[in-house]
């Protein structure tokens, strides 16, 4: 399937989908002599994984990763990186009734038309399944970055109508993994976990935003035409299963400001080239400046709902549909190692390249 591989440098290509023997994925271009901490890779996976709350779906899967090639004694080879991670609690009976109907919202009209087949069997490729490849992937990006001095926490700031008004600057980011829903707040933690609760009771979902911030991130990565920083960091965000939106920086609430006022004016502080403010969120021209790199990701509701919607058959026929299964009621909460998993991906591809772009890198 075309659309599977991501990055330039630093590349992976997944594969399996949800109901399949397993998920996996292939890293190529991970610098050899890289430490590869294989219970880390296994905790950003245990923090993505279903069934670890009250408020995400309870199908049961360890996710537990299998290295098969590319680290010998603790270390990366430098040759491909080959992960598997298999797939232990399928329940591909709770999908025959809508083997020939279309689920509202679902990927699964569009994939029928694009390929005249599909694995109705929660979604198969299309499942968020498959995001635990790239956690995986992710945490040996986030390795490669730790070892370069950039760090990256995301997290939880809206729930529906519940939002976070305290920006990353303001939180204790390291009370993030203290509560469910992943949110710095515990006030906050609190209202939002309740919401989901209800919601899930009712048998609805709900959206929210995760917020994100890049920080001990060079100046220099990015390329100022069509791979700029900002607009891979968008795909990335946007390749996440029910993500519908991306801003940085200032984002959509820049448009109600002057110049005079957005602008982020220059000076230097121990010799280091800074800004007084940071609208651009950490990146100018499409290439890092070299302060915090911020954005925003916004998710819709999931679209499984067990109350029935009127939806049509493979034959356009009017049929009724109902959510079966172990669906989450909102993804908010596994949804934050996703996005640090990605902006990693990002991240350490841009390093790489720019390592190769300036002499002397």
């Amino acid at each position: 399937m075309a659309g599977s591989i991501f990055g330039s440098a630093f590349r992976i290509s997944t594969f399996g989908e949800s109901h399949g023997k397993a998920i996996g994925v292939i890293i190529d271009g991970c610098p050899a002599g890289l430490d590869i901490d294989e219970a880390f890779i296994q905790a950003e996976l245990d923090r993505r994984k279903p069934g670890q709350s009250a408020i995400v779906t309870q199908r049961k899967e360890s996710d537990t990763v299998q290295i098969l090639s590319g680290i010998f004694e603790g270390k990366s080879t430098g040759t491909p990186i080959g992960m598997l991670i298999p797939n232990d609690d399928q329940r591909s009976h709770d999908y025959g009734h809508i083997a020939d109907k279309y689920r509202p919202s679902h990927a699964d009209f569009t994939y029928q038309e694009k390929y005249g087949v599909r694995d109705y069997r929660g979604g198969g490729r299309s499942s968020a399944r498959e995001t635990a490849a790239r956690v995986a992937a992710g945490a040996i990006a986030k390795l490669f970055l730790t070892q370069n001095g950039v760090n990256i926490q995301a997290y939880v700031s809206q729930v529906g109508p519940l939002i976070l008004q305290k920006g990353a600057d303001e939180l204790d980011l390291s009370l993030t993994e203290s509560n469910d829903v992943r949110c710095p707040d515990p006030e906050m933690a609190v209202q939002m976990i309740d919401l989901i609760k209800a919601v899930r009771k009712d048998g609805d979902t709900i959206g929210g935003v995760v917020s994100a911030v890049i920080t001990g991130c060079p100046v220099g990565l990015g390329e100022p035409a069509f791979d700029k920083l900002h607009a891979d960091l968008g795909k990335a965000m946007l390749s996440i299963n029910a993500c519908k939106g991306f801003e940085y920086g200032s984002g959509f609430a820049g448009v109600s400001m002057r110049g005079s006022e957005h602008n982020d004016v220059f000076y230097q502080e121990d010799g280091i080239i800074k800004t007084r403010t940071n609208h651009s969120g950490g990146i100018q021209g499409g290439i890092s400046n070299g302060m915090d790199i911020t954005f925003r990701v916004a998710f819709k509701p999931v679209a499984t709902i067990i109350p029935a919607q009127e939806s049509v058959n493979t034959q356009g026929e009017t049929v009724e549909v109902t959510g079966r299964g172990r669906h989450d009621p909102c993804v908010l909460p596994r949804a934050v190692p996703i996005v640090e998993s990605m902006a990693a991906l990002v991240l350490a591809d841009h390093l790489l390249r720019q390592r190769m772009t300036k002499s002397g890198e």
